[in-house]
């Protein structure tokens, strides 16, 4: 079965630039980003895991780690992160964890479930679905997940976004609109009643349909 938001992330022990984590120890009472690379070497790849080295600061603030994933071993990890900070300005300080035997891959339907047992002799089209990401929550579980093709690189920023808001709504009883950004009107979720409302949000509203109450973003 696929993983599905709030279903709990699977928990592992592997092997990383860092050495060995446990996965649920490793987030401890945080949030995570868990995110995948078809292959290390690779153009696309290595834009993707220097803008995101970039925006580690932005996620540590947020309380929120960072680690990578692809099917290489963690000696190519290593070499590969030179080029990604000669050419992408950043360097990676975050794990990237070595999976070449497929076992976090699958465990996170990653991958077809024929795609074997190694990474050995695997082409590029058998590659093609990592590139995942998922945002976990301090219950450990799964509070968002994202599946690009292999042509397409993610849009890092749009991640930090989902984790804003999830982060805020998680607070308060809001949800946010479309296109939304921090500091952005927030709506108020149709399970708190106007009573209610008056209660928590005093300065009031603008209702544009009873269902669709708009309001400034909570303070924190």
């Amino acid at each position: 079965m696929p993983l599905r938001i709030n279903d709990e992330a699977p928990n592992f022990t592997a092997e990383t630039t860092h050495g060995p984590i446990t996965f649920h120890d490793w987030i401890g009472g945080g949030w995570a980003i868990l995110f995948s690379h078809p292959k290390d070497f690779t153009p696309v790849c290595t834009t993707e895991l220097g803008y995101m080295a970039g925006l580690q600061q932005e996620f540590d603030k947020r309380n929120c780690k960072i680690v990578g994933l692809s099917v290489d071993p963690i000696d190519d990890h290593k070499k590969w992160a030179k080029d990604i900070e000669e050419t992408q300005g950043h360097a990676v300080t975050y794990p990237m964890i070595g999976d070449p035997e497929l076992k976090v891959a699958k465990l996170y339907d990653m991958l077809p479930a024929d795609a074997g047992v190694t990474s050995q002799g695997r082409t590029p089209a058998q590659n093609a679905t990592v590139r995942t990401v998922f945002l976990i929550g301090p219950d450990k579980k799964i509070r968002m997940s994202l599946t690009y093709p292999m042509s397409t690189g993610r849009n890092f920023d749009e991640v930090l976004r989902v984790l804003d808001s999830i982060q805020l709504t998680a607070k308060h009883q809001v949800a946010t609109p479309v296109n939304w950004k921090p500091g952005e009107d927030v709506i108020i979720v149709p399970t708190v009643s106007d009573e209610d409302a008056r209660k928590k949000f005093p300065g009031g509203w603008k209702a544009l349909k009873p269902y669709l109450r708009i309001v400034p973003q909570p303070r924190e």
